[in-house]
């Protein structure tokens, strides 16, 4: 239970596809969790700002996120999560990454969204989602399916750095 390492951009583990968690309730699950939470708080800390985690950015190729979202007041661990609907609008914003920290990137994202996913004692849930919240769900949920921003840029020129 400790603050992790975040791979950095160009790491390959960072595109390979998370598997899920079939085991719920074990000493594992619960240490993972507490050390997104804690690497999530490490980082704020450091940065300035972060609202989410995925596994796999702390070498976990496990199907798990940890969201800090103030408001809508959203903190905790989503598990297996997956979208099951998405609205038709979209709108286009500049991303931030824990794994490329300075870099900024447009890409395109549904304006709302729901999300199937299991808490921690492995209990199905449902999270309906818009604006940021839907925003870092999707960003979020790209990382279990090893998925970057870098790889939805809107264009070769979708790029910036983050203090411009």
């Amino acid at each position: 239970m400790a603050e992790r390492d975040i791979f950095l951009l160009g790491n390959p583990r960072l595109w390979l596809v998370s598997e899920p968690v079939r085991e719920f309730g074990s000493s594992a699950l619960r240490e993972l969790i507490t050390d997104l939470d804690d690497t999530l708080s490490g980082f704020r800390r450091v940065h300035g700002f972060g609202r989410g985690i995925a596994a796999p950015q702390i070498d976990v190729l496990k199907r798990v996120l940890f969201i800090r979202m103030e408001p809508p007041g959203f903190h905790g661990p989503l598990i297996n999560p997956s979208i099951a609907w998405q609205s038709d609008e979209t709108t286009e914003i500049w991303d931030n990454c824990f794994s490329f920290p300075s870099l900024s990137v447009q890409v395109r994202r549904f304006n709302q969204i729901r999300v199937n996913y299991q808490d921690a004692s492995g209990v199905s849930q449902v999270l309906d989602a818009s604006g940021d919240l839907s925003e870092l769900l999707q960003h979020e949920i790209d990382h279990l399916e090893g998925i970057l921003a870098t790889d939805r840029a809107l264009s070769p020129r979708a790029f910036r750095m983050r203090r411009e």
